[in-house]
C-alpha cells in the first residue's frame, strides 16, 4: 500500500510498509467461544460457589446494555433467598491512608477463623476517559491468591461516594455464593460516603497521623457515620503521633450527638504494614456486631438500607428514562444553545424539558 507521506512534499519523512502478521504459533489451536449461560445456569453456578460464574454475573450487573441488565436482574431476584447471611464492612479513609494494604492484613486475619471473604474494591475513574487502573489487587498480594478470598475491583465511574453503581447488587451475588464476610473499599473522597454507609453493617474509617491538622483530613459528616476510627502507620517514630491523633479524634467524637445504634465509636491505633494490633481492631468490629444484633439495630439498619436503595433505583430509572427519550435527546441541543445564548436561564430550560417529558408520557 502506497503511503501519501512518501510523496515529494514530505521529503525527509519515510514510512515503511507494515510487517505481514505472522500466523498462529500453534496451527491446531482453536479459540473456544464462551458458552452462553441461562439465568438458571448463573444462579446454579453462584449458589455452588463457582467463582468464574460469579465473576461473569458481576460483569452482567455492571454492564449498561439493556439486554444484560434484564438477565442480571433475574439472576439477582433468584439469588435473594440465598443472601443476607454475611457481615458487611465498609472501609474508607483519605487517599494514601493504606486501605488496600490494611485490607490484605485484615482479610488474612478474619479468614483464620474459616469462612469466605469477598473484597469489592472501588477504583477512582478518570473524569475525561472514564477509565480506571483497577490496581488494588497488586496491593493485596497475599489475599489475591488465597483460595477462600474473592477480590473484585470495579470502576467508580463518577458514582456518589466513590462506590460503584452496582455494588449493592454485587453484594447480594457474593452472599449467595457463600461469602460470609464482605469488605467494601471506597475511593476515600471524604465528603460523600453516604453510599457505602447505606450498604454495610460496620463503617470503618482509616486515618493517618503526622499529616498536619488531623481533624482537617476528614469532615464531620463522615466522622458521624463512622462506627470505628483507626489510625494507621502507628509504628516506629510515628507511634507517638498516632496516639496524639487518636486522642484528638476521641475528643472530637464527644462533641457529636449519640448514634442511633447506641454504640460509642472507638478510636484505635494500628499498623497495617507490620500487622500490629490487627486483632484489637477486629475485636472492636465483632463487639459492635454483637452489640447491634442484641439490641435489634442490626436488622433495623438493613431494612432502612433496603428502603434507601429502592428509592435510589427509582431515581436512577427516572433519570435514565429521561435521557434515553429520543424526543428529549433532540431538544437538549436547542435548550443548551438558548442557555448559552442568554435567551433563558438554566432552571427555566430544565423545567421546560421536564414538563415536555411528563406531558408526552404514554
Amino acid at each position: 500500500m502506497e503511503h501519501p507521506e512518501n510523496s515529494e512534499e514530505y521529503k525527509g519523512l519515510t514510512v515503511n510498509s507494515g510487517v505481514v502478521s505472522p500466523g498462529s504459533v500453534n496451527p491446531y489451536l482453536k479459540r473456544k467461544s464462551r458458552p452462553t449461560l441461562s439465568v438458571q445456569d448463573y444462579v446454579d453456578g453462584i449458589v455452588k460457589g463457582n467463582v468464574t460464574v460469579l465473576s461473569q454475573a458481576v460483569t452482567l450487573v455492571e454492564s449498561l446494555k439493556p439486554e444484560h441488565q434484564a438477565i442480571a436482574q433475574e439472576v439477582i431476584e433468584k439469588c435473594l433467598p440465598y443472601s443476607g447471611n454475611s457481615v458487611r464492612i465498609g472501609i474508607s479513609g483519605v487517599p494514601g491512608a493504606g486501605k488496600s494494604t490494611s485490607i490484605d492484613a485484615f482479610g488474612l486475619h478474619v479468614l483464620k477463623d474459616g469462612g469466605k471473604l469477598a473484597v469489592l474494591a472501588i477504583d477512582p475513574s478518570s473524569e475525561r476517559t472514564k477509565g480506571s487502573i483497577l490496581g488494588d489487587k497488586t496491593r493485596m498480594e497475599r489475599l489475591a491468591v488465597h483460595p477462600k478470598a474473592f477480590i473484585r475491583p470495579s470502576p467508580a465511574a463518577g458514582s456518589l461516594g466513590g462506590v460503584a453503581r452496582k455494588t449493592r447488587e454485587t453484594i447480594v451475588l457474593c452472599e449467595a455464593a457463600g461469602f460470609d464476610k464482605i469488605f467494601v473499599e471506597t475511593v476515600g473522597v471524604g465528603q460523600s460516603e453516604t453510599a457505602v454507609h447505606s450498604m454495610v453493617d460496620f463503617f470503618l474509617l482509616i486515618q493517618l497521623a503526622g499529616t498536619g491538622d488531623e481533624l482537617q483530613g476528614i469532615k464531620r459528616g463522615i466522622m458521624e457515620m463512622a462506627d470505628g476510627i483507626i489510625i494507621n502507620k502507628a509504628d516506629g517514630d510515628n507511634a507517638p503521633k498516632a496516639e496524639l491523633a487518636a486522642n484528638s479524634f476521641r475528643n472530637a467524637l464527644h462533641l457529636f450527638p449519640p448514634s442511633e445504634s447506641g454504640w460509642t465509636p472507638k478510636v484505635l491505633t494500628y499498623s497495617g504494614f507490620y500487622e500490629y494490633r490487627i486483632k484489637e481492631v477486629w475485636d472492636m468490629v465483632w463487639e459492635y456486631i454483637d452489640f447491634v444484633k442484641k439490641n435489634g439495630y442490626f436488622q433495623y439498619r438493613r431494612n432502612e438500607q433496603a428502603k434507601y436503595w429502592m428509592y435510589e433505583s427509582i431515581n436512577e430509572t427516572l433519570k435514565n428514562g429521561f435521557y434515553n427519550n429520543p424526543e428529549i435527546a433532540s431538544r437538549l441541543a436547542e435548550a443548551e444553545r438558548q442557555v448559552l445564548g442568554g435567551e433563558q436561564t438554566s432552571f427555566r430550560a430544565a423545567q421546560k424539558l421536564i414538563d415536555f417529558y411528563y406531558s408526552n408520557l404514554k
